[in-house]
């Protein structure tokens, strides 16, 4: 024994870095065992739903999942076959699916779509976007854009997750969460943005777009990889020696909220009576034709905003959830272009993190609709949902409540409560 410890205490600089490398591998054996656990019992938590006798004249629930296998740089396949698809088997639906090869895809594939009760999407916000672009685009969007839609977060960039989802450091457990919320049913309303130019289709959002020089030197921290943490300070830093002020100037026309009709409003009436169709049918035929006595007047207001701003956004309120509200509107926020340097690469580094975040000033308006008016020449790049699309004038219009997610129980009684408060 005195042999051993004198050897170690001659070789101390191997001691020192065997003992680090156990270290790690021990701590690395312990998360890969707390995963197995973790996936041991969704997956019996998943069987209980499995094993469920359904009546004799039901069908089995079918779900379509689009996966996106080079999402996560290449990882998501691993990520959904280990964690995702043996809970989504389990559950007793019948799963089918599809990956997808190229961008713009899933768009193509969502025409083709027949006889689905769930739609699954696996992947970041780009995938994300392409369902339900695909999904809204549909001759049926009416009927189609009923069908309950799930997400899994696979991507790099994974927004809806935050408010789906309960928060959590540990990958594993966030996408088992986010399929067993699938397998459990509970779903909450979101809003969709129709954002349309003067010629392209129209394209969807669920978070919002985003215009300025904030998401200009976001785009091009990757640029500056060698530089490890600073990088993100970095692109900011030399955003600013191109030019300063960063300012963009644009028109913007917009209407006011909307007022929410009542939940019930939504349901269709019951059919009337043939009797009573009769008479209405008569009793319009003879009378006199309202639009001649008092011509119908637009209720809808629009004013007109010049803005110089550091960066303009219209966003859902999807991250804040409020089903109690009276109105159902969109903000649109301008940024002043009076920050300084400092706290331009201060605050543009935190926004990389969390885009959601404003600068002090900035001014938000409450809308339904709104055209967003470019000045002729403008260059540069819009974000949709993180993804990056050429800057032209666009019309936005607010789709309130149009599609269902599954949500997790636990963050849906985490909302409740902050609704009652």
């Amino acid at each position: 024994m005195t042999v051993f410890f004198k050897t170690l205490r001659n070789h101390w600089k191997k001691t020192t870095a065997g003992v680090c490398l156990l270290t790690w591998g021990g701590h690395w054996l312990y998360g890969k065992h707390c995963d197995n656990l973790l996936r041991r019992a969704a997956c019996q938590e998943a069987q209980v739903f499995g094993n469920q006798l359904i009546p004799p004249n039901a069908q089995v629930k079918k779900a379509t999942v689009f996966l996106n296998p080079a999402a996560c740089k290449g990882k998501a396949r691993t990520l959904f076959e280990k964690n995702a698809a043996p809970i989504l088997h389990l559950s007793g639906m019948d799963v089918t699916v599809v990956k997808t090869d190229y961008e713009g895809q899933a768009k193509k594939l969502l025409e083709l779509l027949e006889n689905t009760d769930v739609i699954i999407v696996a992947g970041g916000d780009g995938t994300l976007q392409e369902v339900i672009t695909g999904v809204l685009r549909r001759a049926d969007e009416a009927t189609f854009s009923k069908i309950p839609i799930g997400f899994i977060p696979l991507g790099q960039t994974s927004t809806l997750s935050q408010t789906l989802f309960a928060e959590s450091g540990n990958k594993v457990q966030h996408i088992i969460d986010a399929t067993l919320a699938i397998v459990k049913g509970e779903t909450v309303p979101l809003d969709v943005l129709q954002i349309k130019g003067e010629k392209e289709q129209p394209v969807f959002a669920l978070t919002g777009l985003r215009w300025g020089s904030f998401r200009d030197a976001g785009v091009t921290v990757s640029r500056y990889w060698y530089l490890g943490p600073l990088k993100t300070k970095a692109a900011h830093f030399f955003s600013t020696l191109k030019e300063w002020p960063q300012t963009h100037q644009a028109s913007i026309s917009y209407t006011g909220p909307a007022e929410r009709p009542p939940s019930g409003a939504e349901e269709t009436p019951p059919r009337p009576s043939l009797y009573r169709r009769i008479l209405r049918r008569l009793a319009s035929y003879w009378a006199q034709p309202q639009d001649a006595l008092s011509p119908e007047v637009s209720s809808e207001v629009w004013k007109e905003v010049q803005l110089s701003t550091l960066e303009l956004s219209i966003t859902t309120r999807n991250s804040q959830l409020d089903l109690t509200s009276k109105e159902d509107f969109m903000n649109i926020c301008m940024e002043p272009n009076t920050i300084s340097k400092g706290d331009f690469i201060m605050l543009g580094s935190k926004k990389v993190r969390d885009p959601r975040l404003r600068a002090e000033g900035t001014e938000c308006l409450p809308a339904s609709r709104c055209a967003l008016l470019l000045p002729e020449g403008t260059g540069g790049f819009f974000s949709i949902d993180s993804e990056e699309y050429e800057a032209m004038p666009v019309e936005v219009k607010l789709l309130p409540r149009k599609l269902r997610f599954f949500c997790d129980p636990r963050r849906r009684a985490e909302m409740l409560q902050s609704w009652a408060e």
